[in-house]
């Protein structure tokens, strides 16, 4: 279910398993979680919309970042990779990561060599996830 613009699986446990089990393979691959916005809660609060889990982790890997900062200052407006986490209509979990490749397409080769890097992070991360104890069980 992967798109032009996102790298995604979908892991057979609950979204707190999957969160778990994102965060330690996303760290195993240097990244590390700035950020996370429950939005099922936000829309609850603030609309009174209700919804299944939607969870988005604002990731990093400061050497990539700082690379990425030194060749463009205004690439910052990009970061953090998002993750999204949200359940499945018929069960499990689904974790979408923007693929950094199509975020910096617009910029220059050097800022494609560091989007490249992050995005052979990301799917490592995401491979470790569906191998055999990596939380696709």
């Amino acid at each position: 279910m992967s798109t032009a613009y996102t790298v995604s699986i979908t892991l057979d446990v609950d979204p707190p398993a999957a969160e778990e089990s994102v965060r330690v393979a996303l760290q195993d691959q240097g990244f590390g979680i700035l950020s996370s916005i429950d939005v099922q809660a936000t829309l609850q609060e603030k609309i009174g919309h209700e919804m299944d889990t939607y969870r988005i982790l604002g990731a990093c890997n400061p050497g990539l970042a700082k690379r990425a900062i030194e060749i463009d200052p205004d690439i910052g407006a990009m970061l953090p990779c998002n993750i999204l986490l949200r359940a499945n209509p018929t069960g499990g979990t689904d974790v979408v990561v923007a693929d950094p490749l199509a975020m910096m397409s617009v910029g220059t080769a050097d800022l494609t060599e560091v989007a490249r890097e992050a995005r052979d992070r990301i799917d490592a991360a995401m491979d470790a996830l569906v191998r055999p104890g990596g939380g696709n069980d």
